[in-house]
């Protein structure tokens, strides 16, 4: 008998469906991934999917660290660079 959440009487019983459902998913990502890995594990160029495996993580680390690690300039900054930008556009023309 399979019922609508919205139709849960109660906030536990809405709060066990979602937990249920969650499980469910974690499991058949976990199934998926181990089948994947099995699968792998089987080719013969193991060493060379690793050492490329490790480069992409390496990139997407740089890329992570480049996107938040650096400080974007200060607003005011921006804003006078393009005022003496601007300035030195129309002085010179």
């Amino acid at each position: 008998m399979t019922r609508d959440i919205r139709e849960a009487q109660s906030p536990q019983e809405r709060a066990v469906l979602l937990a249920a459902g969650l499980a469910d998913l974690a499991v058949g990502t976990l199934g998926s991934a181990f089948g994947a890995l099995s699968g792998l594990l089987r080719r013969s160029d193991g060493a060379a999917l690793a050492a490329e495996a490790e480069r992409d993580l390496a990139a997407r680390g740089r890329l992570v660290l480049d996107r938040y690690a650096a400080a974007p300039p200060a607003h005011l900054e921006v804003l006078a660079r393009h005022v003496q930008a601007r300035k030195a556009a129309g002085d010179g023309g």
